[in-house]
């Protein structure tokens, strides 16, 4: 394909995602019955073992293709509009391709959460047949390091043959927190794949529990500076973001659960990737009773959260519908679930 021929395909691509995001954004504003986002896991197994991270083993076998597709129809009766495939490493699964293809089937929203180090070209345009839309990757690092082995001196080429070859958005996060020796390494990333023409975007580290460490003075000089770089859009909430990295709580309505679910390699939905176990109940079982359920439901982890894909989702929320339902501790079954009596309790009820 000739390079015009390439760019205008890229352009048309680009004009395509763009308006299935605005309906994605349209219809999340105007019903709270369906989830807007889903993770949903292929393999476990990942061929890295960053120290800081609890999402990986180093034996799982693929979920079988058929259960892969179901779990794709599942959530889609469910009205989900953007899936994000994650692990572990969603590149090993020898038949990822046919997933993604699923997802766009149904008219969803196709993402994946990758280290990159499984990338070439041919299976970058293996991506674009597929209608992949979205491609994120982390980049801890310069150089490898006992942390983590995502560091942009082995994942440059990479990069660079997904800014020649792509046809799905990518973007490049960076982090800074306790698993980071050197907060320059995520400035110098993120100049990286903006050069690229990439999006960036910075995380904080989290706990295995997924809860906040706050920064030091330069890490926190760091994670606002490159703030400033990202592009202004849907996944900008400063005054949230910068709550984090100071360190301080905030209150918001966690809708994971509802708008947001984490469905494990066994079908599994949980709240979140940090939070496995709760409500733990088979995708083919989950209903929209469940959905409104853990919608209004209070979370007790979400002061001091940092999961910012969770954060993303319930932003269309955060103006709207008080969470009435509590739970004695993070983890009770809903028969378990107290009410909170409030002034606006019954018409959210209605």
């Amino acid at each position: 394909m000739g390079q015009t021929a390439f760019s205008w395909q890229r352009r048309l691509r680009f004009v395509s995602r763009r308006l299935r995001e605005y309906r994605m954004i349209a219809s999340g504003l105007l019903s709270t019955k369906h989830p807007v986002m889903a993770h949903l896991i292929p393999i476990r197994r990942c061929n890295l073992d960053c120290g800081y991270c609890n999402e990986y083993d180093d034996f799982s076998k693929p979920v079988p293709i058929d259960t892969m597709l179901r779990r794709v129809d599942e959530l889609a009766r469910l009205g989900t509009t953007v899936i994000t495939l994650s692990g572990g490493e969603p590149l090993l699964h020898p038949e990822l391709d046919e997933i993604i293809r699923r997802m766009r089937h149904h008219g969803i929203l196709a993402g994946l959460i990758t280290n990159g180090y499984l990338l070439n070209v041919q299976r970058i345009e293996r991506l674009n047949d597929a209608g992949l839309d979205h491609m994120q990757i982390s980049i801890d690092n310069l150089k490898p390091d006992e942390v983590s082995k995502k560091s942009l001196k082995v994942l440059d080429l990479r990069l660079r043959w997904l800014s020649e070859s792509a046809l799905f958005h990518v973007n490049i996060n960076s982090v800074v927190g306790g698993g980071t020796r050197d907060p320059e390494d995520a400035l110098t990333i993120s100049r990286r794949a903006l050069e690229l023409g990439f999006t960036s975007t910075i995380g904080i580290i989290h706990d295995h529990t997924g809860q906040l460490r706050p920064l030091r003075d330069r890490e926190r000089e760091v994670y606002k500076e490159i703030r400033s770089m990202e592009k202004k859009g849907y996944s900008q909430f400063n005054k949230f973001q910068e709550a984090i990295a100071d360190g301080r709580p905030n209150e918001w309505r966690c809708r994971a659960g509802g708008r947001y679910l984490y469905v494990c390699e066994d079908g599994l939905v949980h709240y979140c990737s940090q939070q496995r176990g709760y409500p733990a109940k088979p995708l083919e079982q989950y209903t929209s009773e469940d959905v409104r359920r853990e919608y209004l439901t209070q979370k007790g982890c979400a002061p001091y959260c940092t999961v910012s894909c969770v954060h993303q989702t319930s932003l269309v929320d955060f103006w709207r519908d008080p969470q009435i339902y509590t739970a004695s501790e993070l983890g009770s079954t809903p028969g378990n679930l107290v009410q909170i009596e409030t002034k606006s309790s019954a018409s959210v009820r209605s």
